[in-house]
């Protein structure tokens, strides 16, 4: 009979268990655990960015680390925007997108200064009225897209040019004064105060990542962005979802504003535009939400627009000219859709 031998055990590691030849390192298994989290998550790539761009200009810029410079980064092109990207999150992630809200960014102060001024009404009741016109223009773009079959980049175009010459017309193409009646409370409270914006920014985006990751309402857009027909055979009613996250985009649209013109001590006409829906947009696509619709990410888009406000910025305080800006940002754009599409089809097959 043949003798029957006992399997040797692995040499132990010094310090710790036995470790046979084909296990990996712990140091190395955490890198690769971590490098899968990084893929898995779209915000965590865009944090690492901002994270390394703040410490470049920090180390780079004297004055980048300030108290002051802070409520500018976080002002102008920061906050703002990044409330205009959380409605442009909703209508890319449902497969829409609508390009008019820069100009209820700019009407939205002026109907709050038309009914405070021309009719009379209190004030906060004039700042709830002009957030509902907001809406309402929203849920006009929802019913042209649904009710109507427009494509929305057109019938949101169209009402980009219906309201930047409504509010030429009611304005007569001049600026107004923040109504007295407005100032003080009011003003401090949205707008004026330093660091009302990026709390107003902060709350808005908890509340609609909340939505949009763990709500019925947030897995329905992302159901009819990612597959139209599957979603309306199963019962969803597709034409509701489009139309409410029109109208939170218009209601966002006219917070953006009013806080704006608050801030600025003025209502101008000259004021919103295209701007802030482009630099929405940019922030969303960099931040990991597709623009073929089916996934994005509210808190991408403001980690997104972090990124835009640190770089403008970061060069303003480095001397830096503007003009390369563009360059850059269009370079980020093209490369986070890029990098959406590759970590995309690493999910579809499985490997993250």
């Amino acid at each position: 009979m043949s003798e029957i031998t006992e399997p040797r055990a692995e040499a132990a590691v010094p310090g710790g268990p036995a470790r046979t030849g084909g296990e990996r390192p712990p140091w190395l298994e955490a890198l690769r655990r971590g490098g899968t989290f990084l893929i898995q998550q779209r915000e965590a790539s865009v944090f690492v960015v901002l994270v390394a761009l703040v410490i470049y200009f920090w180390l780079s810029a004297p004055d980048f680390g300030t108290k002051l410079n802070f409520i500018n980064l976080t002002q102008g092109i920061g906050s703002a925007y990044a409330i205009v990207a959380i409605g442009e999150v909703l209508l890319l992630v449902c497969g829409e997108i609508d390009l008019s809200v820069g100009f209820i960014w700019a009407l939205a102060p002026f109907l709050m200064h038309y009914f405070i001024d021309f009719y009379g009404i209190p004030v906060p009741l004039a700042i709830l009225f002009a957030w509902a016109c907001g809406a309402g223009i929203g849920l006009i773009n929802g019913l042209i897209r649904v009710v109507l079959n427009v494509p929305s980049f057109i019938g949101t175009l169209g009402m980009s040019f219906l309201l930047y010459g409504l509010m030429l017309v009611t304005s007569n193409a001049e600026a107004a004064a923040i109504p007295p009646r407005a100032t003080g409370f009011f003003q401090e409270y949205f707008g004026a105060y330093a660091w009302s914006e990026i709390i107003w920014a902060v709350v808005l985006v908890a509340i609609f990542h909340t939505v949009l990751t763990r709500t019925r309402w947030g897995l329905y857009t992302i159901a009819v962005g990612g597959n139209f027909t599957g979603a309306a055979e199963s019962g969803i009613n597709a034409g509701k979802i489009k139309i409410g996250n029109f109208m939170i985009t218009g209601w966002l649209g006219a917070v953006a504003g009013i806080m704006e013109a608050f801030r600025n001590n003025t209502i101008d006409p000259s004021a919103g535009g295209y701007t802030p829906m482009f630099y929405a947009v940019a922030a969303a696509v960099i931040g990991g939400t597709a623009l073929a619709g089916g996934s994005g990410t509210v808190l991408g888009a403001l980690l997104g627009m972090l990124v835009l406000a640190t770089l403008t910025d970061g060069f303003n305080l480095k001397g830096i000219s503007a003009d390369p800006f563009n360059i850059i940002l269009g370079i980020a754009i093209i490369a986070a859709m890029v990098a959406n599409v590759y970590l995309t089809r690493l999910r579809r097959a499985g490997r993250t």
